[in-house]
Parts: C-alpha cells; structure tokens; sequence
C-alpha cells in the first residue's frame, strides 16, 4: 500500500490541502467534497477535499489517510472518534451502519437533504441519482404507521427506495428493511 494521504484536522472537518491526492481520494470512492465545486461533474479538480468526521474516521481507519493537527502532531483514531461522538447525536450507531455500505462497496453521502442519514449510490454521484435513503434506528426504538407512510412518500418523490438500517451492537450485525411503495 502506498503513503496515507496527509490531511489536516480543522474545527469539524479534515482538509486534503495537497489537490494531486484530493483528487486521488475523491476518485477512490467520491470522498469528501471538492472546495468551492458544489457538484463536480468529473473527478479532476485541482481544489482541496474537505471530508467530514465519518468519512475521516473510516480513511483513517483504512490506512488510506494520516491526520494531523497542526503542521505535525498526529490525531489517533480515538480523538477522531471522541470529536465525531461530540457532533453527531448517536454517532457510533451511525458510523456502524455507514462503515458497513462502504466495505460493501457502496457510495456513502450525508442524507440531510432527504431528510435521513445517508444518500447511497452504487456507482457514484454524478453517475447516477442516489437510488436509496437511509434511516439509521435502535433496535428498540419505535416506528410508527405516520414515520413510515412520511418517509415513503419523501422516497417516492425523490424516486428513491427508503431503508430503514438497524444495527445490534452485539452480534455487530446489521438488519435492513427496504420499503417498496407501489400503486394500488
């Protein structure tokens, strides 16, 4: 394996300020967000790559990047993971849940604008429109009839397959329920 990217923690966020390996690492599985290109339409930029704490953590994990703060003390995966369980609410329920789509090869981006946890491609933004939004639950947690139906109709509109992904800590299994809607 080649050198772990170089990339700085800053606030909330990681920056790949080198643009030769924000390229490369956008290209590896459309990490992270191009600077100032809101949607690239192909995966040549000559801009830094701004990764968030979920993506960051999972890199790191990977051997595929190295994070320092600063211009060289190095952050352990520990004080990645701390951070992360700061700004997300349930982080570690979630990163389980976007750790598993990734090593299954998917294409993992933020939901907000679906109003779930994670958009999620087979080939890739750009590529493709996102084919499922998924919400990402306890076990024990409660899904009533109107969450359901909501959610449904959201995934419909925006011509998507809703998942609901449920991890149990346990057996570190992962259950997924796709809902599809049909006309009646």
């Amino acid at each position: 394996m080649s050198k772990p990217i170089k990339v700085e923690f800053i606030e909330d966020f990681l920056v790949v300020w080198n643009t030769s390996q924000s390229s490369k690492l956008y290209k590896m599985g459309y990490y992270g967000k191009p600077l100032g290109i809101p949607k690239p339409k192909i995966p040549e930029f000559n801009v830094p790559l701004i990764l968030d704490l979920m993506e960051g953590l999972y890199l790191a994990e990977k051997g595929i990047i190295e994070v320092q703060e600063g211009s060289k003390k190095k952050v352990k995966l520990e004080q990645l993971r701390q951070r992360a369980q700061k700004l997300y609410d349930e982080f570690d329920l979630r990163y389980e849940v976007y750790r598993d789509l990734r090593d299954n090869e998917l294409i993992v981006t933020p939901g907000v604008k679906y109003g779930c946890d994670f958009a999620v491609y087979k080939q890739g933004p750009g590529l493709e429109h996102a084919p499922y939004m998924v919400s990402v639950r306890k076990g024990d947690e409660d899904l009533t009839a109107a969450e359901i139906v909501k959610a449904g109709r959201l995934a419909t509109t925006v011509r998507k397959r809703f998942i609901i992904a449920i991890p149990d800590h346990k057996t570190g299994h992962i259950e997924y329920l796709i809902f599809k809607w049909f006309k009646a």
